[in-house]
């Protein structure tokens, strides 16, 4: 008899627990739903465009032959003079239909006879004579350097940058060779004025790096990239150009590691970050688009490339300071870029 009423009853509790189970799901998926509606309208995503990026490859970017480019601008930040002077000129060139990308350094002491100014105050100038400006004219100074169109601007603002690494647990850097900096300035210093010390010494400090493999939290990894007083090869605006390359390579591949990519709360703090810290002409459609390729492309795929062995220091005083110029001409520069993206 107690056989039979258990036989009767377990029918219903089978029942009941499906119910829960359904009422717990529809109670989630209602969540998602709201949640993905507030994030629709606060970014102006249709349902179609989230579709796309989550079954397709996303939205239609701008490009050339399957190539599109992006200008990566990085600038100190904060209140002092020159804050966006761009330290940092890189263009990420990605081709999606091969999964290949190079990036290609630019240095800021480049002239540009446009600007009649080194090529790292285009930012700076675009930004003066309007709101959006900076992009518009920083992307047109880069285009005339190297001859390629290039599609979206995105700012970096390296006080963010530092606290993106540090929240994904620093990165792994391999440095090529050991270097010491002893005029690394220091932050807040820029207008000290040291006691009346002409040298001004109080303003910087020494820093130094060891070859080898190593951990770099935000702080470590900021100085790798800013450094730029170092005696000999690493003191040059090209090795610069490669440690940032270095530590962006890093950071995306520690960003796209599984236990960062489906961690919730860390994706989430990173997005605020990304927000606080990275300003682009993209539109939000679009910039996932970019890093949904970009995270697609192995890292041995993507190719470094630098145009130093094309320019060359004149004389101080034909410009009245330190800037570098073609060796040849600008079509050179033009076909030797042209050349490396091919080659990707």
């Amino acid at each position: 008899m107690q056989t039979k009423i258990k036989r009767m009853l377990l029918p219903k509790t089978l029942r009941i627990i499906a119910v829960l189970v359904l009422l717990l799901f529809l109670a989630v998926f209602s969540g998602i739903i709201v949640k993905t509606q507030r994030f629709m309208q606060a970014t102006s995503m249709t349902p179609g465009a989230v579709i796309r990026l989550l079954f397709d490859t996303g939205a239609k970017l701008q490009s050339e032959n399957g190539r599109t480019n992006v200008l990566l601008l990085g600038v100190p930040g904060g209140n002092h003079a020159g804050a966006d002077l761009t330290d940092t000129i890189i263009v990420l060139s990605l081709d999606v239909p091969r999964k290949t990308a190079a990036m290609i350094s630019i240095p800021r002491d480049i002239w540009s006879e446009t600007l009649k100014d080194k090529v790292n105050s285009a930012y700076h100038y675009g930004e003066e004579k309007k709101k959006g400006g900076g992009f518009i004219l920083a992307k047109a100074v880069v285009e005339d350097a190297l001859g390629i169109p290039v599609h979206y601007g995105v700012l970096i603002d390296f006080s963010g940058f530092q606290s993106m690494i540090d929240e994904i647990g620093g990165v792994t850097i391999n440095v090529p060779q050991a270097f010491t900096d002893t005029e690394f300035p220091i932050a807040g210093k820029e207008d000290d004025t040291c006691n009346n010390d002409p040298t001004f010494a109080c303003r910087y400090e020494s820093v130094h790096f060891d070859e080898g493999t190593q951990e770099m939290d935000g702080k470590r990894a900021l100085i790798y990239v800013r450094s730029r007083h170092a005696k000999g090869e690493e003191g040059t605006d090209f090795a610069r150009g490669r440690r940032q390359q270095e530590v962006l390579l890093a950071l995306k591949e520690k960003i796209f590691s599984p236990n960062i990519l489906f961690s919730f709360r860390r994706i989430k703090i990173l997005v605020r970050l990304f927000d606080e810290a990275v300003d682009t002409d993209m539109t939000i459609v679009e910039a996932l688009t970019f890093i949904k390729l970009a995270s697609r492309t192995p890292r041995d795929h993507m190719r470094s490339s630098s145009i130093e062995s094309m320019l060359q220091s004149p004389p101080i005083s034909w410009y009245g300071r330190y800037v570098l110029v073609p060796k040849e001409n600008w079509e050179a520069i033009h076909s030797f870029v042209k050349e490396a993206l091919r080659k990707d």
